[in-house]
């Protein structure tokens, strides 16, 4: 997607309180806010997510470019983020998921969204699966 469409998803999303742009053909899209590693000024960008117990998972796939996106960067630098879950605004905790539960994660993200799978064979980075834990 362009960022022209990025950003008309993120205006509806915010308009409509996620009436429109929460869904998506492959499943459910929240938007991520996070602070940008160099400017310090919050980056919002719409996401696909996976939802287990309470947790909510994304994975930094960048549609399987050699690189991480920004938004995976700058929840490394600062966990303290903000998600919109449909109405839905909470501040939350972000952490990049270790080894072995990634592992055991990766087969049901993958059966959710086999992208994910097909972004892995484009790459020979590793894919992050990051944890969202909202504090509310």
């Amino acid at each position: 997607m362009g960022r022209a469409v990025y950003r008309l998803h993120r205006w509806l999303y915010r308009a409509t309180r996620g009436a429109v742009g929460r869904r998506s053909p492959v499943g459910p899209i929240l938007l991520l806010v996070t602070t940008g590693r160099r400017t310090g000024q919050p980056r919002t960008v719409p996401l696909l997510y996976f939802e287990r117990e309470s947790l909510i998972y994304v994975v930094a796939s960048n549609g399987g470019r050699p690189s991480f996106p920004g938004w995976f960067l700058n929840v490394r630098e600062n966990a303290h983020v903000e998600v919109q879950v449909g109405s839905r605004r909470l501040a939350a905790v972000a952490h990049v998921v270790a080894q072995p539960e990634r592992d055991e994660l990766w087969p049901r993200l993958t059966s959710f969204y086999s992208g994910w799978a097909h972004y892995e064979t484009l790459t020979t980075r590793a894919i992050p699966v990051v944890r969202i834990i909202p504090l509310a």
